[in-house]
């Protein structure tokens, strides 16, 4: 082979490994890119009845036990207060994972296309209650008294409106960030009487029980259409499953629920009736 010739061809050789070079690190690069890009943070909001700090710090074990079970970085998120919960819910606004009331879950699954998982066992309720020295029986009494409680369409506002149909004939009401803050109102005298969900009442004291409203289902877990099926399933299996697990044992003791069952979306049915009347609805 000639001079020339040879260095021709070392000359071709060299281009050649130098394009497949650059080929596999251009092909490395864009696989990178596509996991990094593709990488996402799951969140999972829950309704505010205990204030955004407090709902983030309180339910982080289960965002913690789920994170492991499923393989996802899941992420807690809640909202300020139920208007701006409530108003982007009405944008649409997609979380992949929520905790949330009856008649909420109701909305999300009817007009958001959100899928019912998983449920906390049986029905909840709200109670309206006084200071236990306050000598209050009837709702009739509150009239024109001054009633602590999350703003409407969070469950407790609409419950209170309902005791009170007649715009003529209303209480005074006191718009709380959350449950506890209604309560603290009671205690401190600033309001007659707060309403809550009832099972809060297990860790209060000193407090009188006026009425009780008619339950609805627990609180459900949903999941947004973006949530693969695999992923549904995975979320799914490691609620229904909790109970039955150490881990899962120690999650539900520090978020105060024995359990999490299997639900669907006939469960919640109709539920977001309660929401007619409501802005935006």
């Amino acid at each position: 082979m000639s001079q020339t010739n040879s260095t021709t061809y070392l000359h071709h050789t060299t281009n050649r490994s130098h394009s497949r070079l650059m080929t596999i690190l251009i092909f490395l690069f864009l696989s990178l890119f596509y996991t990094v890009s593709h990488a996402r943070t799951l969140n999972l909001i829950v309704q505010p009845i205990l204030g955004p700090q407090r709902s983030i710090e309180f339910y982080q074990p289960l965002a913690e036990y789920l994170s492991k079970q499923t393989g996802e970085d899941i992420k807690i998120i809640a909202a300020v207060n139920f208007p701006a919960y409530w108003e982007t819910m009405k944008k649409g606004k997609e979380y992949d994972i929520v905790m949330d009331a009856a008649h909420f879950t109701d909305f999300r699954r009817n007009r958001l296309g959100y899928t019912v998982l998983a449920k906390v066992p049986d029905t909840v309720s709200y109670s309206l209650v006084t200071d236990e020295e306050a000598m209050i029986l009837d709702p009739e009494e509150l009239i024109g008294k001054p009633i602590a409680t999350m703003s409407s369409p969070g469950l407790g506002g609409i419950r209170l409106n309902e005791m009170f149909p007649n715009p003529l004939r209303q209480p005074i009401i006191m718009e709380t960030p959350n449950s506890l803050a209604a309560v603290d109102k009671v205690k401190k005298g600033e309001a007659i009487a707060a309403i809550i969900p009832t099972p809060l009442l297990n860790s209060l004291e000193g407090l009188n029980t006026v009425t009780t409203t008619d339950p609805v289902p627990h609180v459900g877990f949903s999941v947004s259409p973006s949530v693969s099926k695999e992923l549904q399933e995975s979320i799914k299996k490691a609620l229904v499953n909790a109970s039955k697990t150490e881990e899962g044992k120690k999650m539900l003791e520090a978020i105060s629920f024995p359990q999490f069952v299997d639900a669907n979306d006939k469960i919640y049915d109709g539920q977001a009736a309660l929401l007619e009347g409501v802005w935006g609805y």
